[in-house]
């Protein structure tokens, strides 16, 4: 005869559901906007900025015309929801960090209709992340590091080193 043990069951604080998904979001008509490392990085960090909201990001894949990521969507949101927030947020910041963007998106629409998303429980996490790193390899896309470079605290020119107007 097998003997059966009860453990007594604590309550676990917070949402502890799995509810990681795959996104991907396009660009509007395709344009090839993430061929930029500034232009990766806004985004990027918005999405980051929401996490505030409950969600969580994992790995993101940035491809010219779009961004393939992963996200854990709070039980409160829906796919829809997180969708319409998410695109919203990210093309907010993206038409004010790049104010050029409006030139070719005049109506304000950064992201196009398409949609794609998928469950990725955690067995297949680890399949996803690596599809994610490889995106820039299997589209062929380089990207260009347009980011101003800082200098370094207190930097400033040696005396003599410019030269002076005759």
């Amino acid at each position: 005869m097998e003997t059966i043990n009860s453990v007594g069951s604590k309550k676990i604080s917070g949402d502890t559901r799995n509810n990681w998904v795959t996104m991907l979001f396009v660009t509007k008509k395709r344009y090839k906007c993430f061929r930029k490392q500034s232009h990766i990085d806004t985004c990027r960090k918005r999405f980051r900025e929401l996490e505030s909201l409950g969600f969580e990001f994992g790995e993101f894949g940035f491809a010219g015309n779009h961004v393939h990521f992963q996200v854990n969507i709070p039980k409160k949101y829906s796919i829809e929801d997180t969708e319409i927030i998410l695109k919203s947020e990210t093309s907010k910041r993206m038409f004010i960090q790049h104010p050029g963007f409006r030139k070719r998106y005049p109506k304000n629409a950064f992201w196009s209709g398409y949609e794609h998303y998928q469950s990725t429980g955690l067995r297949n996490l680890e399949e996803s992340t690596d599809y994610l790193r490889r995106q820039q390899e299997h589209h062929n896309i380089k990207i260009i590091d347009d980011r101003q470079q800082q200098l370094l605290p207190g930097f400033t020119a040696e005396r003599g080193c410019g030269t002076t107007a005759a």
